[in-house]
């Protein structure tokens, strides 16, 4: 473990709070911990995840943007839940993403772990697209990328983030219960 990594880990998990409390500091705090993971998966040859860090800064713009900006004459923007366009659409983006990493990390790189790289980056790509728009089943690709992420971080030698994924796991259930309530209220709200 280094300090790097332990500072990646304090701000990851900031961050999962904010997103459960449905904060906009979610995106900052974030952004730190993906771009100090971009370093540490390149270092670990997690290309995959090293990818999907970048991304996951991108995205923090989008939803920092999305966040602070609602339509309408609402404060903020509302949790809601996918449509059944919407869930295709998401089963769709996390098949061909991992078809496409997958692909590329078995054929193009050293990579000695291209499926589980490929399919915890694809599950946190569908994740975050899925929590930049507010949307509950966000919560549900982070549980599954968390519970893969645990024995993916522990064989690569990164203990502290392997726990940091197990810590995940529980305040993905905490948030998916949040925001179904959320969900729930604004539904109420506005029927």
């Amino acid at each position: 473990m280094s300090l790097l990594e332990g500072v990646a880990v304090i701000f990851g998990i900031a961050s999962v709070i904010y997103s459960i409390k449905k904060n906009i500091l979610v995106f900052p705090t974030g952004m730190v911990s993906t771009l100090i993971y971009v370093y540490i998966c390149l270092e670990y040859k997690l290309y995959a995840d090293m990818g999907i860090n970048a991304y996951y800064f991108g995205m923090s713009v989008y939803g920092w943007y999305l966040w602070s900006r609602p339509t309408g004459e609402r404060e903020e923007l509302p949790v809601t839940w996918l449509s059944k366009m919407g869930i295709v659409k998401s089963i769709v983006l996390f098949l061909g993403s991992y078809a496409v990493l997958y692909y590329v990390l078995a054929n193009f790189t050293d990579s000695d772990v291209p499926y589980w790289d490929s399919f915890t980056t694809s599950s946190a790509f569908v994740g975050m697209w899925l929590m930049a728009k507010k949307k509950v089943e966000n919560w549900i690709a982070w549980i599954i990328t968390d519970i893969v992420s645990v024995p993916l971080y522990f064989y690569k030698g990164l203990m502290l983030t392997s726990f940091q994924f197990l810590f995940f796991t529980v305040l993905a259930t905490i948030g998916l219960i949040e925001w179904i309530k959320a969900a729930k209220k604004e539904q109420k709200a506005y029927a």
